[in-house]
């Protein structure tokens, strides 16, 4: 019976630093390198209709070169909503319009910029590993009530709690591994 509980316990803490990594992961992708990449405009809010639509529900996209993104909308209607939200953006590219689709060239980094990029990545990897200790530090608190009510031994208290210890070591090395990915590919020229 004991065993549940703590099974039970670590299966949520395990399931939501599982959630943080693949949510800093995916902050990372939306963080533009040098090369182009949908990641970056996927989610951008569109204004279509009277509603806010994400920009990936309303078109396609394809990277024909290296430095070039093309936003292919399905509904030529919407071209103009989708070119005003990728300028409003403020992501430092200059959306051209050929009434079919939408070309975004991607200019090269300074180096200056790239070294702003990493400062935000580094940021976001450490709102991960916030999150990821939230879940052990939620996981301990439960961890200790179930000590506190008999339900648990000590012993298996302490060593729930060692197994907890390494769920969140191995967590915050996928976002450490993550964040130096990101930092050189950021750095790259």
């Amino acid at each position: 019976m004991s065993e549940e509980f703590i099974e039970a316990i670590l299966e949520d803490a395990t399931e939501r630093m599982a959630k943080a990594v693949a949510h800093t992961k995916s902050e990372f992708s939306g963080v533009r390198s040098g090369r182009a990449s949908s990641a970056l405009i996927e989610k951008l809010p569109v204004e279509y209709y009277g509603s806010t639509v994400a920009l990936q529900q309303l078109a396609s996209f394809s990277v024909p070169e290296a430095r070039l993104l093309v936003v292919t909308p399905f509904d030529k209607g919407s071209l103009n909503a989708v070119e005003r939200s990728i300028r409003e953006a403020n992501l430092g590219l200059n959306p051209s319009n050929d009434g079919v689709q939408i070309r975004l060239a991607f200019p090269p980094l300074t180096e200056e910029r790239r070294k702003d990029f990493v400062k935000m990545v580094k940021g976001r990897a450490e709102d991960g590993r916030t999150a990821v200790r939230s879940a052990r530090r939620d996981a301990r608190k439960d961890l200790d009530g179930l000590e506190r009510d008999g339900d648990i031994t000590e012993d298996e208290q302490r060593r729930a709690e060692d197994e907890l210890d390494r769920l969140t070591k191995r967590h915050e090395a996928e976002i450490d591994a993550a964040l130096d990915q990101k930092t050189v590919e950021l750095m790259e020229a």
